[in-house]
């Protein structure tokens, strides 16, 4: 199984509800597939730059799944099929685990000594340059 990301736009002539229980349906369709879907996120109401079948305002709905390449033509011929649906991407993603971070280890106090930094003066560069190119 592969993890994939769906994104799909439907437009916001219907309620809220409808979009939930539409997004609900695709996830059902997908495990019917045998896939198994991790994440759904809400539908959020965003205005196209672009009219999208004399749409200006569409609900964006996103899906995280894993999913066997081989039954992936099928979901997208549902999605090319389905008249609700005004755009979709599917991406192939790599799969995001939660990261432990590392911590550096903390310094032993009384064992390194602190670097002491000097201040040069300015005359005493002029001289090393002086040296340097042999004036």
């Amino acid at each position: 199984m592969k993890f994939y990301e769906l994104s799909y736009l439907i437009p916001s002539d219907i309620s809220l509800e409808e979009a939930k229980i539409f997004s609900q349906e695709l996830a059902d369709f997908i495990s019917s597939e045998k896939g198994l879907v991790k994440k759904i996120t809400d539908p959020i109401k965003r205005k196209l730059g672009y009219s999208l079948k004399n749409k200006n305002e569409a609900y964006l709905i996103s899906l995280s799944f894993d999913l066997n390449p081989e039954n992936l033509k099928e979901l997208e011929k549902k999605l090319k099929t389905d008249l609700l649906i005004l755009r979709y991407l599917i991406l192939n993603k790599k799969e995001q685990k939660e990261q432990v971070r590392k911590r550096m280890p903390l310094r032993k106090e009384g064992k390194e000594k602190p670097v002491e930094i000097k201040k040069v003066e300015l005359k005493e560069i002029d001289k090393k340059i002086e040296e340097i190119l042999g004036q």
